[in-house]
Protein backbone atom coordinates (compact mmCIF):
# COMPACT_ATOMS: atom_id res chain seq x y z
CA UNK A 1 0.00 0.00 0.00
CA UNK A 2 3.03 2.29 -0.12
CA UNK A 3 1.85 3.98 -3.34
CA UNK A 4 -1.58 4.96 -1.97
CA UNK A 5 -2.50 8.62 -1.69
CA UNK A 6 -4.33 8.12 1.59
CA UNK A 7 -6.33 11.35 1.54
CA UNK A 8 -7.55 10.89 -2.03
CA UNK A 9 -8.45 7.27 -1.32
CA UNK A 10 -10.43 8.34 1.76
CA UNK A 11 -12.37 10.81 -0.38
CA UNK A 12 -13.04 8.15 -3.02
CA UNK A 13 -14.47 5.69 -0.47
CA UNK A 14 -16.49 8.42 1.24
CA UNK A 15 -18.05 9.46 -2.07
CA UNK A 16 -18.95 5.84 -2.72
CA UNK A 17 -20.67 5.64 0.68
CA UNK A 18 -22.70 8.75 -0.14
CA UNK A 19 -23.60 7.43 -3.56
CA UNK A 20 -24.71 4.00 -2.34
CA UNK A 21 -26.07 4.97 1.12
CA UNK A 22 -25.60 1.46 2.56
CA UNK A 23 -27.77 0.30 5.43
CA UNK A 24 -25.76 -0.15 8.63
CA UNK A 25 -27.48 -2.57 11.00
CA UNK A 26 -26.54 -1.80 14.60
CA UNK A 27 -27.10 -4.13 17.51
CA UNK A 28 -25.72 -1.67 19.99
CA UNK A 29 -26.15 -0.24 23.45
CA UNK A 30 -28.81 2.04 24.92
CA UNK A 31 -26.29 4.77 25.72
CA UNK A 32 -25.20 5.50 22.16
CA UNK A 33 -28.09 4.65 19.82
CA UNK A 34 -29.09 8.19 18.90
CA UNK A 35 -25.52 9.46 18.73
CA UNK A 36 -24.18 6.67 16.53
CA UNK A 37 -27.24 6.81 14.27
CA UNK A 38 -26.44 10.47 13.65
CA UNK A 39 -22.75 9.64 13.07
CA UNK A 40 -23.81 7.16 10.36
CA UNK A 41 -26.14 9.71 8.75
CA UNK A 42 -23.42 12.38 8.82
CA UNK A 43 -20.96 10.08 7.06
CA UNK A 44 -23.60 9.37 4.43
CA UNK A 45 -24.94 5.88 5.19
CA UNK A 46 -28.31 4.82 6.65
CA UNK A 47 -28.70 3.48 10.21
CA UNK A 48 -31.08 0.93 11.64
CA UNK A 49 -31.16 -0.17 15.27
CA UNK A 50 -32.99 -3.50 15.29
CA UNK A 51 -32.48 -5.90 18.21
CA UNK A 52 -35.46 -8.29 18.26
CA UNK A 53 -34.29 -11.80 17.52
CA UNK A 54 -37.47 -12.30 15.51
CA UNK A 55 -36.22 -9.89 12.81
CA UNK A 56 -32.44 -9.50 13.07
CA UNK A 57 -31.57 -12.26 10.61
CA UNK A 58 -33.77 -10.73 7.93
CA UNK A 59 -32.57 -7.18 8.66
CA UNK A 60 -28.92 -8.23 8.55
CA UNK A 61 -29.50 -9.67 5.11
CA UNK A 62 -30.44 -6.20 3.83
CA UNK A 63 -27.42 -4.46 5.34
CA UNK A 64 -24.17 -3.27 3.86
CA UNK A 65 -22.48 -3.98 7.21
CA UNK A 66 -23.50 -4.84 10.76
CA UNK A 67 -22.16 -3.69 14.11
CA UNK A 68 -22.25 -5.87 17.23
CA UNK A 69 -21.67 -3.71 20.33
CA UNK A 70 -21.86 -5.29 23.79
CA UNK A 71 -22.07 -2.07 25.82
CA UNK A 72 -25.40 -2.86 27.53
CA UNK A 73 -25.86 -6.60 27.58
CA UNK A 74 -28.70 -8.97 28.26
CA UNK A 75 -29.09 -12.61 27.18
CA UNK A 76 -31.71 -11.91 24.49
CA UNK A 77 -29.42 -9.34 22.87
CA UNK A 78 -26.49 -11.75 22.83
CA UNK A 79 -28.70 -14.30 21.09
CA UNK A 80 -29.84 -11.64 18.62
CA UNK A 81 -26.23 -10.65 17.90
CA UNK A 82 -25.30 -14.24 17.13
CA UNK A 83 -28.32 -14.66 14.85
CA UNK A 84 -27.59 -11.39 13.03
CA UNK A 85 -23.89 -12.18 12.76
CA UNK A 86 -24.52 -15.61 11.29
CA UNK A 87 -26.98 -14.14 8.79
CA UNK A 88 -24.41 -11.52 7.79
CA UNK A 89 -21.78 -14.25 7.34
CA UNK A 90 -24.15 -16.23 5.13
CA UNK A 91 -24.80 -13.17 2.96
CA UNK A 92 -21.15 -12.10 2.73
CA UNK A 93 -21.81 -8.93 4.76
CA UNK A 94 -18.96 -7.54 6.91
CA UNK A 95 -19.31 -7.73 10.68
CA UNK A 96 -17.74 -5.15 12.99
CA UNK A 97 -17.43 -6.10 16.66
CA UNK A 98 -17.07 -3.56 19.46
CA UNK A 99 -16.23 -5.47 22.68
CA UNK A 100 -17.17 -2.64 25.05
CA UNK A 101 -15.82 -3.28 28.54
CA UNK A 102 -14.84 -6.87 27.84
CA UNK A 103 -12.89 -8.27 30.76
CA UNK A 104 -14.79 -6.19 33.33
CA UNK A 105 -17.10 -9.06 34.32
CA UNK A 106 -17.25 -12.80 33.70
CA UNK A 107 -20.60 -12.45 31.94
CA UNK A 108 -19.32 -9.78 29.55
CA UNK A 109 -16.22 -11.82 28.73
CA UNK A 110 -18.26 -14.97 28.16
CA UNK A 111 -20.70 -13.10 25.93
CA UNK A 112 -17.82 -11.85 23.79
CA UNK A 113 -16.43 -15.39 23.53
CA UNK A 114 -19.86 -16.76 22.63
CA UNK A 115 -20.32 -14.19 19.86
CA UNK A 116 -16.85 -14.72 18.44
CA UNK A 117 -17.24 -18.47 18.66
CA UNK A 118 -20.36 -18.37 16.47
CA UNK A 119 -19.73 -15.39 14.17
CA UNK A 120 -16.86 -14.67 11.77
CA UNK A 121 -15.78 -11.13 12.63
CA UNK A 122 -14.17 -8.90 10.01
CA UNK A 123 -13.07 -5.92 12.14
CA UNK A 124 -12.69 -5.66 15.90
CA UNK A 125 -12.58 -2.02 17.04
CA UNK A 126 -11.63 -1.42 20.64
CA UNK A 127 -9.26 0.34 23.00
CA UNK A 128 -6.08 -1.15 24.40
CA UNK A 129 -7.71 -2.68 27.48
CA UNK A 130 -10.53 -4.26 25.48
CA UNK A 131 -8.24 -5.73 22.82
CA UNK A 132 -5.93 -7.05 25.52
CA UNK A 133 -8.72 -8.83 27.39
CA UNK A 134 -10.20 -10.24 24.19
CA UNK A 135 -6.85 -11.57 22.96
CA UNK A 136 -5.87 -12.94 26.36
CA UNK A 137 -2.75 -10.97 27.19
CA UNK A 138 -3.76 -8.07 29.38
CA UNK A 139 -0.28 -7.29 30.65
CA UNK A 140 1.09 -6.77 27.16
CA UNK A 141 -1.55 -4.52 25.67
CA UNK A 142 -2.92 -2.71 28.70
CA UNK A 143 0.37 -0.83 28.80
CA UNK A 144 0.60 -0.26 25.07
CA UNK A 145 0.40 3.52 25.38
CA UNK A 146 3.55 3.45 27.51
CA UNK A 147 5.56 1.31 25.10
CA UNK A 148 8.62 3.00 23.66
CA UNK A 149 7.45 3.01 20.05
CA UNK A 150 4.51 2.38 17.77
CA UNK A 151 6.69 -0.29 16.15
CA UNK A 152 6.89 -2.17 19.45
CA UNK A 153 3.15 -1.86 19.98
CA UNK A 154 2.41 -3.02 16.43
CA UNK A 155 4.03 -6.40 17.00
CA UNK A 156 1.63 -7.01 19.86
CA UNK A 157 -1.41 -5.89 17.86
CA UNK A 158 -0.34 -8.17 15.01
CA UNK A 159 -0.34 -11.04 17.48
CA UNK A 160 -3.79 -10.04 18.73
CA UNK A 161 -5.09 -10.04 15.16
CA UNK A 162 -3.72 -13.53 14.57
CA UNK A 163 -5.22 -14.85 17.79
CA UNK A 164 -8.62 -13.28 17.09
CA UNK A 165 -8.65 -14.11 13.36
CA UNK A 166 -9.84 -10.61 12.46
CA UNK A 167 -8.54 -7.19 11.56
CA UNK A 168 -7.87 -5.33 14.80
CA UNK A 169 -8.42 -1.57 14.91
CA UNK A 170 -7.11 -0.34 18.24
CA UNK A 171 -7.93 3.29 18.94
CA UNK A 172 -5.92 5.52 21.22
CA UNK A 173 -3.51 8.45 21.04
CA UNK A 174 -2.47 6.97 17.69
CA UNK A 175 -4.71 4.33 16.14
CA UNK A 176 -3.30 1.01 14.93
CA UNK A 177 -4.90 -1.21 12.29
CA UNK A 178 -3.41 -4.69 11.85
CA UNK A 179 -4.37 -7.95 10.13
CA UNK A 180 -1.65 -10.20 11.52
CA UNK A 181 0.77 -9.30 8.71
CA UNK A 182 0.22 -5.66 7.74
CA UNK A 183 0.03 -2.92 10.35
CA UNK A 184 -0.70 0.77 9.90
CA UNK A 185 -0.61 3.76 12.25
CA UNK A 186 -3.32 6.38 11.79
CA UNK A 187 -2.75 9.82 13.30
CA UNK A 188 -5.40 12.39 14.14
CA UNK A 189 -8.24 12.97 16.52
CA UNK A 190 -8.26 15.05 19.68
CA UNK A 191 -8.38 14.58 23.44
CA UNK A 192 -11.95 15.94 23.30
CA UNK A 193 -13.02 12.46 22.16
CA UNK A 194 -12.40 11.25 25.72
CA UNK A 195 -14.85 13.79 27.17
CA UNK A 196 -17.94 12.57 25.32
CA UNK A 197 -19.70 9.25 25.85
CA UNK A 198 -19.90 7.03 22.79
CA UNK A 199 -17.02 8.35 20.69
CA UNK A 200 -15.40 4.91 20.65
CA UNK A 201 -18.69 3.34 19.57
CA UNK A 202 -18.89 6.02 16.89
CA UNK A 203 -15.46 4.95 15.60
CA UNK A 204 -16.85 1.43 15.24
CA UNK A 205 -19.85 2.54 13.19
CA UNK A 206 -17.53 4.64 11.03
CA UNK A 207 -15.60 1.42 10.31
CA UNK A 208 -18.89 -0.22 9.35
CA UNK A 209 -19.80 2.58 6.94
CA UNK A 210 -16.47 2.25 5.15
CA UNK A 211 -16.51 -1.58 5.24
CA UNK A 212 -19.92 -1.54 3.55
CA UNK A 213 -18.31 -0.26 0.33
CA UNK A 214 -14.62 -1.22 0.71
CA UNK A 215 -14.02 -4.99 0.51
CA UNK A 216 -10.58 -4.92 2.17
CA UNK A 217 -11.28 -4.63 5.92
CA UNK A 218 -7.80 -3.24 6.58
CA UNK A 219 -8.36 -0.37 4.15
CA UNK A 220 -11.89 0.15 5.43
CA UNK A 221 -10.72 0.52 9.03
CA UNK A 222 -7.77 2.74 8.11
CA UNK A 223 -9.80 5.19 6.05
CA UNK A 224 -12.71 5.20 8.51
CA UNK A 225 -10.48 6.03 11.46
CA UNK A 226 -8.51 8.55 9.42
CA UNK A 227 -11.66 10.41 8.34
CA UNK A 228 -13.16 10.21 11.82
CA UNK A 229 -9.93 11.53 13.30
CA UNK A 230 -9.73 14.48 10.90
CA UNK A 231 -13.36 15.32 11.67
CA UNK A 232 -12.58 15.15 15.40
CA UNK A 233 -9.63 17.51 15.05
CA UNK A 234 -11.72 19.96 13.03
CA UNK A 235 -14.58 19.79 15.54
CA UNK A 236 -12.27 20.32 18.52
CA UNK A 237 -10.78 23.41 16.90
CA UNK A 238 -14.26 24.99 16.77
CA UNK A 239 -15.76 23.69 20.02
CA UNK A 240 -16.06 25.47 23.36
CA UNK A 241 -16.55 22.23 25.28
CA UNK A 242 -17.94 18.68 25.05
CA UNK A 243 -21.47 19.76 24.11
CA UNK A 244 -20.49 21.92 21.18
CA UNK A 245 -17.87 19.34 20.19
CA UNK A 246 -20.64 16.82 19.44
CA UNK A 247 -22.44 19.32 17.21
CA UNK A 248 -19.25 20.26 15.38
CA UNK A 249 -18.25 16.59 15.03
CA UNK A 250 -21.50 15.79 13.20
CA UNK A 251 -21.08 18.88 11.03
CA UNK A 252 -17.47 17.99 10.22
CA UNK A 253 -18.30 14.39 9.31
CA UNK A 254 -21.01 15.68 6.98
CA UNK A 255 -19.12 18.56 5.45
CA UNK A 256 -15.32 18.32 5.51
CA UNK A 257 -13.97 19.80 2.31
CA UNK A 258 -11.79 17.74 -0.02
CA UNK A 259 -8.64 19.77 0.60
CA UNK A 260 -8.87 19.34 4.39
CA UNK A 261 -9.22 15.58 4.01
CA UNK A 262 -6.50 15.37 1.36
CA UNK A 263 -3.94 17.25 3.46
CA UNK A 264 -4.92 16.02 6.93
CA UNK A 265 -5.17 12.23 6.55
CA UNK A 266 -1.94 10.83 8.00
CA UNK A 267 -1.29 7.10 7.64
CA UNK A 268 1.97 5.18 7.64
CA UNK A 269 2.78 1.52 7.43
CA UNK A 270 4.56 0.20 10.50
CA UNK A 271 7.28 -2.23 9.54
CA UNK A 272 8.25 -5.20 11.64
Amino acid sequence: MSDINWGDETIRILENIRKRKPLIHNLTNFVVMNFTANIILSIGASPVMAHAKEEVEEMAGYAGAIVLNIGTLEPAWVQAMILAGKSANNHGIPVIFDPVGVGATRYRSQAARDIMGEVKIDIIRGNAAEISALAGFEAKIRGVDSLESVEEASSIIREASRRLNAVVAMTGVEDLVCDGIRCFAVSGGDAMFTRVTGTGCAASVACACFAAVEPDPVKAAIHALAYYGVAGSEAASRANGPGSFVVHLLDALAGLDRNTVRTSVLVREVMR
